[in-house]
């Protein structure tokens, strides 16, 4: 009899270690470390450009004395960003998150405005620090995109696997992961840009 409830024991726990396998547990903690690692690659490249720009604009600084405007508001919208501390928790704070986003906005948006001074002034465009500086920041901004883009799927990948059955029982009754945000377009970027020669 003994022997029986032996085997029987035996049985019901190898089949709990078989259901275990198939809850999705070990795959949700890799996919968030993912989200986590993706996230990473993001403020590497934000602070590559936060630590890019204050050279750039020197160089300007030193050719367009009669923009400081535009100069201003690059300095301005970097010194935002910067206050802006950046952490993972920021992941789980969808406010945080957006008020992160407007103020990379704002950056985005000044450096374009001076790179449309740049166009007006060729003598910018001429010295090879400048344009050694404005590719250096061209490739930085590329290399935001596909942090962003990597981010993004990283996110999708996550919370899918926190929603899909038998991975959301799991996770309702274990983990109480909460989805996590993605990058979303800024307001207005549906619009093609009007350039006007």
């Amino acid at each position: 009899m003994k022997r029986h409830v032996r085997h029987i024991i035996f049985i019901i726990l190898a089949a709990m270690l078989l259901g275990l396998s198939g809850c999705g547990y070990n795959q949700m903690q890799a996919n968030e470390e993912a989200v986590k690692a993706a996230w990473g690659d993001v403020e590497a490249s934000y602070q590559r450009r936060s630590d890019l720009v204050p050279n750039l604009v020197e160089v300007v600084k030193a050719y367009a004395k009669h923009e400081r405007e535009t100069l201003t508001a690059v300095t301005e919208a970097r010194a935002k960003v910067g206050s802006i501390q950046m952490s993972k928790d920021m992941l789980n704070n969808p406010q945080a998150f957006e008020q992160f986003q407007q103020a990379q906005g704002a950056l985005s948006s000044a450096l374009s405005r001076l790179m449309v001074v740049v166009e007006r002034y060729p003598d910018l465009k001429a010295n090879q620090n400048f344009q050694d500086l404005q590719n250096q920041l061209e490739g930085t901004e590329n290399r935001i995109n596909v942090a962003r883009v990597r981010y993004n799927k990283a996110v999708e990948t996550f919370n899918t696997s926190i929603r899909i059955f038998p991975n959301s029982l799991t996770n309702s009754l274990l983990l109480h992961l909460k989805l996590k945000e993605p990058f979303k377009a800024e307001a207005g970027a549906e619009k093609a840009p009007k350039v006007q020669f």
